[in-house]
C-alpha cells in the first residue's frame, strides 16, 4: 500500500470513529450531562494522538463514550461503556508475571500489557464504581481492575461485576483467566 493510500485510510478510519463517537455521545446523554459534543470534538482535535487508543477501544468491543470532564483542565474522560466486558479483551490473565507463572494452558495475552499497548489505563475500583452509577455494566461478565500492589504482591488481582443490584469487587489469582472476564479501560483526552 502506498504512503498516500495509508494516510487516506487512516483519515477515513478516524473520521468513521468520530462519527461513531458523536452518535454514541448523543444517544447516551445521561453519561455526560453538562458536556457538549463541540467541546469533546475540540479536545479530540488537539489530542489527535489519543485517536488510535480510542480506535483500539472501539475495535475490541469497548464502545468508548464520554463519562466526565475535569473542570480544571478541560480533559474529557472516555471509558469502555459496552454493556458487558469488551469481547476482544476477554480470556486474559491479569499481568505479564501472571502469564509467565502459568505452566500450561496459557492465555494469549494479559490485561495490563494489552491496556498499555492500546494506550489506555485499566479502571481502578473507584472508577469502576463510578461507571456503575451511570448504568448496570457487567451483568453477565466481569472485568479485571487495577490491582493495588499490596494485593498483587501476594499473587492476587481484583475484578468487578454487577449482580443482584449491587457492584461486587472480588479477588482471584492473577494467573486465572475466563471467557467471561476481560477488562475495562479509560483514557483522558
Amino acid at each position: 500500500m502506498s504512503k498516500k493510500k495509508s494516510v487516506e485510510s487512516t483519515l477515513d478510519t478516524h473520521e468513521s470513529l468520530l462519527i461513531i463517537l458523536e452518535e454514541r455521545f448523543q444517544n447516551n446523554m445521561h453519561r455526560h450531562q453538562d458536556i457538549r459534543w463541540e467541546d469533546v470534538a475540540h479536545r479530540l482535535e488537539i489530542s489527535s494522538d489519543k485517536i488510535s487508543s480510542l480506535q483500539a477501544m472501539e475495535s475490541t468491543g469497548g464502545e468508548p463514550d464520554v463519562i466526565g470532564c475535569n473542570p480544571d483542565t478541560g480533559e474529557v474522560m472516555f471509558a469502555d461503556c459496552s454493556m458487558e466486558s469488551p469481547k476482544g479483551r476477554r480470556s486474559l490473565c491479569y499481568d505479564r508475571a501472571a502469564l509467565e507463572a502459568r505452566k500450561e494452558h496459557k492465555p494469549k495475552h494479559n490485561a495490563v500489557d494489552m491496556a498499555a499497548e492500546m494506550g489506555i489505563e485499566i479502571m481502578t475500583e473507584k472508577e469502576y464504581r463510578q461507571l456503575q452509577k451511570l448504568e448496570n455494566f457487567d451483568t453477565k461478565t466481569s472485568s479485571w481492575l487495577k490491582t493495588p500492589s499490596a494485593i498483587r504482591k501476594h499473587g492476587g488481582a481484583i475484578f468487578g461485576d454487577f449482580r443482584y443490584d449491587h457492584v461486587f469487587i472480588y479477588h482471584n489469582g492473577a494467573q486465572s483467566y475466563y471467557a467471561a472476564r476481560g477488562f475495562r479501560g479509560m483514557i483522558k483526552v
